[in-house]
């Protein structure tokens, strides 16, 4: 039987020379990978109490929702600005190089409910942060974070320390 890892291919030198970029893609096109990809997350916060999933474009949205479904909850959209039609609000952060917007739904998080965020990576934690920040300024809490891989020599855990954050796959570089 495969283990998870094996599913997600190394790609050396992209996009740039020294980094090896994690392919998130390799696992969803394998029925099998997909499957474990969802069940490990959905394991690894299965002791968590939450009322919504919310998740990001577009493979939040992948991992999420599926999650969502399984156990019986709704799942929000955390969308790029200017993507969703409703009222919104949102927030902007800084990327490596440049600034970011996303939104969410105003009505979509209602004060005191519990939301786990589901995404497919974390690297320097900045747009997990930004996720948290919106989710909170509706009023949420946000009892718990989980992804298929984390890059753990970014850091990005530590960037969101307090808050529970669980992984599918770390690697220790970058």
């Amino acid at each position: 039987m495969k283990k998870l890892e094996d599913y997600v291919l190394s790609i050396p030198d992209f996009p740039e020379k020294g980094i090896i970029f994690r392919d998130v893609t390799s696992v969803l096109q394998d029925a099998e990978g997909l499957r474990l990809a969802v069940d490990t997350m959905q394991d690894k916060v299965r002791d968590l109490e939450y009322d919504v999933v919310a998740g990001p474009e577009s493979r939040g949205f992948i991992f999420g929702t599926p999650i969502a479904y399984n156990n019986k909850k709704p799942f929000v959209l955390i969308r790029k600005a200017g993507k969703l039609p409703r009222e919104t609000v949102s927030i902007s952060y800084d990327l490596e190089y440049g600034k970011a917007t996303i939104e969410m739904h105003k009505d979509s998080i209602k004060p005191g409910q519990k939301v786990l965020i589901v995404d497919d990576l974390i690297a320097t934690g900045g747009t997990t942060e930004a996720m948290i920040r919106l989710v909170e300024s509706l009023g949420g809490k946000v009892v718990g974070i989980v992804v298929l891989i984390e890059l753990a020599g970014l850091h990005g855990r530590e960037r969101l320390d307090g808050y529970r954050l669980e992984s599918a796959i770390c690697y220790p570089g970058k």
